[in-house]
């Protein structure tokens, strides 16, 4: 015996009901209600029957139905799958998906993938399995096309700072690429042409675009981006501290520096200030911080905007969850660079 979902009326297969499994099952609603809750007392035939129809159908328990669940159908809830609750771009990036969620009364539920496929994957797995409304994403995982179940069954899901792979969905993202081409274009134009490149994970689009628009401003201004140092796979502060040591221990050091991430660019403050040479070395960091401009030299930054990306996300959800489509789409959110002191240190080169 087969069956599937029902489909609703603007195509998409709804989501399978527990009345949907008992029937496949042959058996009654509270009998597949005690199965999926783990009570005793069902026969084995009879379990076997409704696992093999959950299985079948993909049925996913609502387990927020008692305090959640709106006569609409809704969960009046939001997944947040972000990189990492405590960096400050996924901080900032929360708060205004959770301040745009607040005026439609509705709650958002966030965890970090720290990077990890296998936790975005399980993040993800237990916000659907409680029927989140929604899901944004900033993913770890390289190919997202296990969530094509989601997206047909007519879940919105929208994508933030990365793009998705092997999934056809709206993704806000930074402009990566002609944000780290203007760091370039504005260490140069004070003088340095020795500017050495810290990167993030390799395996992070981001990474990809910002290293990118690195390399090809270079090339604008007559520079080999061969001979530039690059430094890559970076993720914490210690491990782009050590690399700045080794830099500027080097023959032929760099004058300037681009860090692609913030906590790169802290890593690398850390390590100009312990050598004494934070104002010799230029720097110019992707991704803007708390205190930057605190600091002594203040922090060139190529700012992101992720507040203005996390209004832009919300929005997409709302207008998905109202009834709108549209073909998904990138949507671009400009980067500004910041000049506070440590980006306008002057290089050996005078124009």
């Amino acid at each position: 015996m087969h069956a599937a979902a029902p489909a609703t009326s603007t195509g998409a297969k709804a989501r399978p009901t527990l009345r949907d499994v008992a029937l496949l099952a042959g058996v009654s609603p509270k009998t597949v209600s005690r199965v999926v809750n783990g009570e005793a007392g069902v026969s084995a035939p009879k379990t076997a029957a409704v696992q093999r129809a959950i299985a079948q159908l993909d049925y996913r328990p609502n387990f927020t139905a008692s305090s959640l669940r709106r006569s609409s159908g809704r969960s009046a809830a939001i997944a947040a799958v972000l990189e990492d609750l405590a960096n400050p771009f996924s901080a900032a990036l929360h708060r205004a998906l959770e301040d745009a969620a607040r005026d439609r009364g509705v709650l958002i539920f966030a965890g970090s993938v720290d990077e990890n496929p296998e936790r975005e994957r399980d993040l993800i797995h237990a916000f659907t399995m409680r029927q989140a409304d929604a899901l944004v994403v900033v993913p770890a995982s390289d190919d997202q096309s296990y969530l094509a179940g989601e997206v047909n069954a007519g879940t919105p899901v929208v994508f933030v700072d990365r793009p998705p792979v092997g999934l056809p969905v709206d993704a806000v993202l930074a402009d990566n690429h002609d944000g780290a081409a203007s760091a370039v274009h504005h260490l140069v134009a004070h003088g340095h042409r020795d500017i050495a490149y810290l990167g993030d994970l390799q395996t992070i689009p981001t990474a990809r675009q910002r290293f990118q628009g690195f390399r090809e401003a270079l090339t604008d201004h007559g520079i080999r981006p061969s001979a530039a140092p690059a430094v890559h796979d970076l993720h914490t502060e210690r491990e782009s501290e050590a690399a700045v040591r080794r830099l500027l221990s080097a023959g032929s050091p760099p004058t300037a520096l681009f860090t692609s991430q913030n906590l790169v660019t802290i890593g690398a403050i850390r390590a100009l200030q312990q050598l004494g040479r934070q104002h010799e070395v230029a720097l110019v960091g992707f991704d803007d911080f708390p205190l930057a401009d605190l600091l002594q030299p203040a922090v060139t930054v190529v700012a992101q905007d992720p507040s203005e990306m996390g209004r832009v996300a919300a929005s997409l959800i709302f207008r998905r969850l109202d009834g709108e489509q549209w073909r998904p789409r990138t949507h671009l959110v400009a980067t500004r660079l910041i000049p506070r002191g440590s980006g306008e240190i002057r290089g050996p080169h005078r124009g």
